[in-house]
C-alpha cells in the first residue's frame, strides 16, 4: 500500500518549484492533492502531473495573505475530499534585494504578507480542521535564511525566521492533540525564485560552489524531505526544522 493512500494533502504555493515537486510526490504515494496558488494555468498543470503520477488533483485559486481566500481554500478542499490530513505550507515570495536602510514599506508588506501572514492564516485554518479530525501533519517551508543572515535580504530572512518560530510554537501547543508541525529549510534550489536571483552564469556558478556538495539542489530532493516529515515514519518528530542544504551550513 502506498504511504499516503486515502490521505488528503493541501499544498500552498503548489504551482511550481518545490510545491509542484511535492504535489507530484504525494500523488505518486496515493494522495488526493489540493494545489493552492494564484496562477490557474500553472496550478492546473500541476494537477495534471499529480494525476499522471497516480493521485487525485484539485487546483484552488487562493492568495494566502487574504483571510477570505484561505477560508474558501479550506472549504473547497473539504467539499471535494471531505477531510484534511496533511498540509504543506510552501507559498512564499523573495525579497527585493537592497541594503536594510533602503528597503521599502511596500516590499516589507508584500513579503511579510505572503511569507508570515499567509503562513499564520493557513496554519490556523488547517489546525482547526485537524483538531476536529484528532490529528494531522503540517510541514512549513522555511529556508537556510531562517537559520542564518543573508545580506541585502533582511525582510526575507526575518520571514523565514518567523516560519521556524511559528513551527515550534504550534508543535508545542498541539502535540498532545496529535498534530505534528515541522519545517524544511532548503538552501539554493533550482526553482524560478532562484533563477530570478541568479540570472548571470557567474552568479549561478558562485551559488552552486557555495554548497559543499558542489551544486544547487533539485525541487524533488526537498519534496522527499517533506514527504518524510509528513509520513508515519516521522511519527515521533515535531517542532523540527530539517535542513536540506547540500552541506551549506556545515562550512
Amino acid at each position: 500500500m502506498k504511504q499516503f493512500q486515502d490521505k488528503v494533502v493541501l499544498i500552498t504555493g503548489g504551482t511550481s518549484g518545490i510545491g509542484r515537486a511535492a504535489a507530484v510526490a504525494f500523488g505518486r504515494e496515493g494522495a488526493s492533492v489540493a494545489i493552492a496558488g494564484r496562477r490557474a494555468a500553472e496550478g492546473n498543470e500541476t494537477v495534471q502531473l499529480v494525476q499522471s503520477a497516480g493521485g487525485q488533483g484539485l487546483f484552488v485559486r487562493a492568495d494566502v495573505s487574504q483571510p477570505a481566500d484561505v477560508e474558501s481554500m479550506i472549504a473547497t478542499v473539504l467539499s471535494r475530499f471531505g477531510r484534511l490530513d496533511v498540509a504543506f505550507n510552501n507559498a512564499g515570495v523573495e525579497d527585493a534585494a537592497a541594503p536594510f536602510h533602503e528597503q521599502t514599506v511596500e516590499n516589507y508588506d508584500r513579503v511579510m504578507g505572503i511569507n508570515v501572514k499567509g503562513l499564520w492564516l493557513s496554519m490556523q485554518a488547517e489546525i482547526r480542521q485537524m483538531l476536529k479530525a484528532r490529528g494531522g501533519a503540517i510541514v512549513n517551508t522555511s529556508s537556510i535564511g531562517g537559520l542564518i543572515a543573508i545580506t541585502g535580504n533582511a525582510t526575507y530572512v526575518a520571514t523565514k525566521h518567523a516560519v521556524i518560530g511559528y513551527t515550534k510554537a504550534a508543535a508545542l501547543e498541539y502535540a498532545k492533540q496529535g498534530i505534528r508541525v515541522n519545517a524544511v529549510a532548503p538552501a539554493a534550489i533550482e526553482t524560478d525564485m532562484v533563477r530570478r536571483f541568479a540570472t548571470e552564469p557567474a552568479v549561478r556558478e558562485k551559488l552552486a560552489a557555495a554548497h559543499p556538495i558542489g551544486r544547487m539542489g533539485q525541487p524533488e530532493e526537498v519534496a522527499e524531505a517533506v514527504l518524510w516529515l509528513a509520513s508515519p515514519a516521522a511519527s515521533f518528530v515535531t517542532g523540527h526544522t530539517l535542513v536540506v542544504d547540500g552541506g551549506y551550513l556545515v562550512k
